[in-house]
């Protein structure tokens, strides 16, 4: 009779307890969205590209760890999967949005701003939700931890981006503007916030923080330069036609004007490409009316450079050097450029391949993305590549050379490639200046503080004495 008794209180009390874990798994799980709300979080998810950074090479879409190169050393993106050890399967709607705004995780530790949520607070509480909704429901959850970041003291100490948040973020989410079409204002949606072109297309002042009163003037991603997109007609695209842009944005190509590598190539594949024609003439439309950021150095719009040419009188008849590493200029060019760009850098017949003549990559006073191109190439996410990587072809001599080359011939004669800068280049070395102006940013808010807490000490122990006030 007790023993019956007994098995069934046991029997009673698990049940009790497979309830109550039922119960709290419920209370975890958000209630199923619908589709049409999934399918926008994915839309916005997709102009905020945030696949690009939270999928390492050859990992799971969204389960992070990808090492994200900053002057500061390099950051591993966070699985931003449903799952509920690894991921931000935990997070409420309201964690998430602290995450997205506030920069702010739900154990309360702060994110760096390589995450641009100083960008991703303009996103409404609308846009959130389906944000939100697509993560939990819309993501297959992956259960694998990414690299830890360990930056170098004292950017290793999360907490000191309270600080810096208080400077320099703004967590107030878009507000429209009255005097502006419908079309300005989604463009400046999407170009200040999802889009996030300002995280890398501004220069970053000594803290790190973006200088708005450069806001869109060029800035640095890694070793890539970020050019001017401002509507300055020298500097930036002001001479750019909005069908040049829009063309620019869907396949990362605009005859006569540029070509994409690097970030903003994947930026392309990855975001850009997959968003409407009325959101890109949206951010077309916007980015044409910014405020214009002059650079002193540009002599003329970095497209203009250069005319069809070529060298091949200098070279024919001519025997190749015993040492393949003093090879000129117009011999590298014919050996390893003129079978895809034509004798005169016209680029292919079919254009798909672009002419290196009126093409901004040769125009700007900054050469790192023509180095780079050349080292690594211009493969493309989903598309056929534009150019093979030569880093196993060429020695640091010959790319300078060669470099120097396309400049004087088809590009900005006043630009520069040297071996120095092909060899940090190919090593992916990091310029250390920006950790250095940084460190000294640091030291110089930290006397300040202890100056204002000394001050304030001071006037605290003259008050109770007596003393002057």
């Amino acid at each position: 009779m007790h023993s019956t008794l007994l098995r069934r209180w046991a029997g009673l009390g698990a049940v009790l307890c497979l309830s109550l874990i039922a119960l709290d798994t419920l209370a975890q799980t958000p209630a199923a969205a619908p589709t049409n709300l999934i399918e926008r979080g994915r839309y916005l998810a997709t102009a905020g590209d945030c696949i690009a950074c939270h999928t390492a090479p050859g990992g799971a879409a969204m389960a992070g760890g990808l090492a994200i190169a900053t002057p500061l050393g390099a950051i591993y993106s966070t699985n931003i999967t449903p799952s509920q050890t690894m991921g931000i399967g935990h997070y409420t709607l309201e964690q998430f949005t602290a995450a997205l705004r506030h920069g702010r995780r739900a154990d309360g530790a702060h994110l760096y701003p390589a995450m641009p949520y100083t960008a991703y607070a303009k996103v409404t509480d609308e846009d959130m939700a389906a944000l939100y909704a697509y993560f939990m429901q819309g993501v297959k959850p992956v259960d694998s931890a990414p690299p830890a970041t360990a930056l170098p003291f004292p950017f290793n100490i999360r907490a000191s981006m309270a600080a810096w948040n208080t400077l320099f973020h703004d967590p107030t989410p878009f507000r429209g503007s009255a005097q502006q079409p419908p079309e300005w204002n989604r463009g400046a949606y999407l170009v200040q916030g999802l889009a996030h072109c300002s995280t890398c297309h501004t220069p970053r002042n000594t803290f790190m923080a973006e200088n708005m009163k450069r806001a869109l003037g060029g800035g640095e991603v890694g070793p890539w330069h970020a050019p001017n997109i401002s509507s300055d007609p020298q500097s930036g695209i002001g001479q750019w036609s909005a069908e040049e842009l829009v063309r620019y944005l869907r396949v990362g190509h605009a005859a006569g004007k540029d070509t994409a590598a690097g970030p903003m190539a994947e930026a392309v594949d990855h975001s850009l490409s997959q968003l409407t024609d009325a959101d890109l003439h949206a951010m077309a439309a916007y980015l044409k009316t910014t405020a214009p950021v002059a650079d002193t150095a540009a002599q003329q719009p970095a497209f203009s450079w250069g005319k069809a040419s070529d060298q091949l009188a200098s070279i024919r008849g001519v025997a190749l050097p015993k040492d393949l590493g003093t090879m000129t200029g117009p011999q590298l060019y014919d050996a390893y450029c003129a079978s895809c760009h034509q004798a005169q850098a016209q680029g292919s017949f079919d254009g798909k391949l672009p002419a290196l003549f009126h093409n901004s990559t040769l125009g700007r006073n900054s050469t790192n993305n023509l180095v780079l191109a050349i080292l690594q190439g211009v493969p493309r996410h989903g598309r056929d590549t534009i150019m093979p990587a030569f880093a196993r072809e060429l020695s640091d001599p010959q790319i300078a050379t060669l470099g120097n080359y396309l400049l004087k011939e088809y590009g900005n004669p006043n630009a520069q490639v040297t071996e120095r800068q092909v060899a940090q280049l190919r090593g992916n070395a990091q310029d250390h200046k920006l950790l250095l102006l940084a460190r000294v940013g640091l030291a110089a808010g930290a006397l300040v503080v202890l100056l204002f807490l000394g001050w304030a000490v001071s006037r605290s122990r003259g008050r109770r004495s007596g003393g002057p006030r």
